[in-house]
């Protein structure tokens, strides 16, 4: 048995604002968020354009949810088909998060998405109540100064708060697990509806006989940690309900461990010089944002998802560079040699690329007999520029091609329209 009296106790609220960009839609229109038929999604003129929001009734009656495409969307006069407006979302999650400082200092307060956010309020009891009547405060301000709805799971820690959130709360509005509810709550769920359980790890815990975090919690901890190494002692732990990352909040700069880019292309690309290209502008987002934050790395990963009508699949694999690098054609050139290696038949319909093995640029070293550093010059001045005149200011005559992204992509976030 686990002596929880030896861990972390705090009240944490994980606060998930229901259906967000489609409750800001209707909110928008005048609609109430949970008693209309509608749909967000990414271009409302490409009958394949994925969902990326829906209405909790258009979910119900419908069975749409996130990840359908427009085609599956009945052809009903009542059900409200909007672009996505990227923009106006993070707007309006901006604004929620000030509400949030009004409860809890700015260090107990961690953003985990547009949509979701950690609060620790062990000191703002006093002032406002228990941690049932502050997530009640919440909840009203929320709805009342912007006229949506949020779930709020409450837990001793970010786990239990935000499994309780994903597997009670979002059913009745507000929960609480502590943890003497872990055998009662916590131990019937499937591995897979735990937070930071994927798929493929809920398929390795299976080939063990490990079906829910019951079966995790009784399953002998040398064995888990023999199989997957620190990651089996977390695991073990978190189906005891454990968890014992610090609450920070978003203030300090990381250094990153990639920086990435990966697209969903909007048809199949089944021309190989167009998908070099899409390739290409990829690269090159990645080692500018790569320069601004004054990295280079040495580490360039390529994964391709193939199309379904070809049966889909696909690969992703990695190499690495003698020497570090943020310029583009040297990322590049590794990508098409990861390219030639495999088969070049397919269909793409994914694209993911990063730079990985970070370093700081003051570490990169010059070839003095190479032409790097007219490059970097190059690279630099180009950086300046989009700078100052923004995005697609200046791009490679390439990126002209029809197939190219550059242009569709320049003033989306996350790659949907502002």
């Amino acid at each position: 048995m686990i002596d929880y009296s030896k861990f972390p106790n705090n009240d944490i609220l994980c606060i998930d604002m229901r259906s967000f960009y489609a409750s800001c839609e209707a909110v928008s229109m005048g609609l109430d968020p949970n008693n209309c038929y509608l749909a967000v999604v990414g271009d409302p003129s490409i009958s394949s354009s994925i969902v990326l929001a829906a209405s909790p009734k258009l979910k119900k009656d419908f069975n749409i949810k996130t990840g359908n495409r427009l085609f599956d969307i009945p052809k009903n006069k009542n059900i409200h088909i909007v672009g996505a407006r990227m923009g106006y979302y993070l707007k309006t999650s901006i604004e929620i998060t000030k509400v949030f400082y009004q409860y809890a200092p700015l260090e107990d307060i961690h953003v985990y998405s547009i949509d979701e956010a950690w609060l620790k309020i062990n000191g703002s009891k006093k002032l406002f109540g228990n941690k049932y009547e502050i997530s009640k405060k919440i909840q009203s301000q929320i709805l009342s100064d912007f006229g949506l709805h949020c779930a709020i799971g409450i837990g001793p820690n970010r786990l239990l708060s935000k499994v309780c959130l994903d597997n009670e709360a979002k059913n009745t509005g507000i929960a609480c697990w502590d943890y003497c509810d872990v055998p009662k709550k916590l131990w019937p769920l499937p591995t897979k509806k735990c937070w930071g359980i994927g798929k493929a790890m809920a398929r390795n815990l299976r080939a063990l006989g490990i079906e829910t975090l019951g079966d995790l919690a009784h399953f002998p901890l040398d064995i888990l940690e023999r199989r997957f190494g620190i990651i089996g002692n977390q695991l073990y732990y978190h189906a005891w309900g454990i968890d014992l990352s610090p609450m920070e909040g978003n203030l300090d700069y990381f250094t990153p461990k990639s920086i990435g880019k990966g697209i969903t292309l909007e048809k199949d690309y089944k021309d190989f010089d167009c998908l070099c290209t899409v390739i290409l502008e990829l690269c090159e987002d990645i080692c500018r944002r790569a320069r601004k934050q004054g990295l280079t790395g040495r580490t360039v990963h390529l994964s391709l998802s193939y199309s379904k009508a070809q049966g889909g699949g696909g690969f992703s694999h990695s190499l690495t560079m003698a020497c570090p690098s943020n310029l583009t054609m040297d990322i590049y050139k590794l990508c098409l040699q990861i390219l030639k290696s495999h088969n070049r038949e397919k269909w793409v319909r994914k694209i993911s690329i990063s730079l990985g093995n970070l370093s700081t640029d003051k570490t990169l070293q010059l070839n003095f007999f190479s032409s790097i550093i007219k490059e970097r010059k190059i690279a630099k001045v180009m950086d300046e520029l989009e700078d100052r005149f923004g995005p697609a200011s200046i791009i490679r005559g390439r990126f002209l091609n029809k197939e190219a992204i550059t242009f569709k992509q320049k003033n989306k976030i996350g790659g949907h329209n502002l």
